[in-house]
């Protein structure tokens, strides 16, 4: 048998030590391409003899597997560091913001002091002012209360509502309070915004002055005030008021309409009775006026087909005068 003991039949036989680290190589080759972009290094570099160059180390590769090997030796990573030490020695000293770690202080609280609030108006200006005292009998020594405005936004104890802010007063150990104030700008200038802090009779003081809303600035006198919302409170400060309805008006006056026409059909009018005779029988009535009335402006058309007459027997019919009556019974015996 002409085969190399420990190889099974048709395997070639076993392969040598040399073939081994081939294999091995090739297969980290495949495995390393998988998993680093030679593309972005940016010392791998590619000749015109088909060879592959380290431009770090100046060294030269026959294969990408030669030079994935070379990137991970101890001379190319020697190279990275000398290289990242000499950048970061010649850039120069960017400035580093100054941080300060403050802990909180762990005090015990021992409740909330005692305030008072004045509202102010000043007529000459017509602005609006809050005076604060604020009491703090046990306050530490050499301590100053401190205080500051807070967004609505900011707070998370109520709900957001941007018509106002709050203005928070602390001092060590009372707790910290705060006070809900209308989001109007506040004057800043000196005699308008100041505070004091009293040490002998422990009590801190601010006044402040709300600046005029523009809107009210430039309203004239005797206008009427600006809408409510639908749910009674005013609108916020920014949002321009919705327009009002048109006040109801009367309905207008119905057009003048034209007199009823007369009617068309020449009804039979009956004729007044005729006047009392003392003596004979009444005579003949006197026909009806044909100048005056309702038919006086009658205009002949289209004659309608009326129904005939019914009256007693020998009633007698007068063409255009009606129909003539009989005599009444009292007096045909006179």
């Amino acid at each position: 048998m002409d085969r190399d003991w420990g190889a099974k039949p048709g395997g070639g036989g076993a392969a040598s030590a040399q073939n081994e680290a081939i294999d091995r190589r090739e297969r980290l080759r495949r495995l390393a391409l998988e998993t680093i972009d030679l593309v972005k290094d940016p010392y791998f570099m590619r000749n015109h003899l088909g060879s592959y160059e380290c431009k770090l180390c100046l060294t030269l590769h026959n294969n990408e597997g030669n030079y994935l090997a070379h990137t991970q030796g101890k001379r190319h990573q020697t190279n990275l560091a000398k290289r990242a030490a000499r950048e970061a020695k010649d850039a120069p000293a960017m400035p580093q913001p100054h941080k300060r770690n403050i802990d909180p202080r762990k005090t015990v609280k021992i409740g909330r002091p005692g305030y008072r609030v004045t509202k102010q108006y000043d007529p000459d200006t017509k602005q609006r002012s809050l005076l604060f005292q604020i009491e703090y009998p046990e306050i530490e020594d050499n301590a100053k209360p401190r205080h500051r405005f807070m967004s609505s936004f900011e707070q998370r104890v109520q709900s957001c509502d941007k018509r106002y802010q709050y203005l928070l007063f602390a001092a060590e150990p009372y707790e910290i309070i705060a006070f809900k104030v209308p989001s109007t700008e506040i004057d800043k200038s000196t005699p308008k915004f100041f505070s004091h802090w009293d040490p002998d009779l422990k009590m801190f003081t601010l006044q402040l002055y709300f600046k005029i809303k523009p809107p009210e600035a430039n309203k004239p006198p005797g206008s009427a005030p600006p809408p409510a919302a639908a749910n009674g409170n005013p609108p916020a400060p920014g949002v321009p008021p919705r327009p009002l309805a048109p006040p109801p008006q009367a309905p207008p006056p119905p057009p003048p309409q034209a007199p009823p026409p007369a009617p068309s059909m020449n009804l039979p009018r009956a004729p007044p009775p005729p006047p009392p005779v003392a003596n004979g029988p009444p005579g003949p009535a006197p026909p009806p006026p044909m100048g005056a009335g309702a038919m006086a402006n009658f205009t002949p058309g289209t004659q309608i087909a009326r129904p005939p007459f019914q009256g007693f027997p020998g009633q007698q019919q007068i063409q255009g005068q009606g129909i003539r009556p009989p005599p009444p019974p009292n007096m045909a015996g006179q």
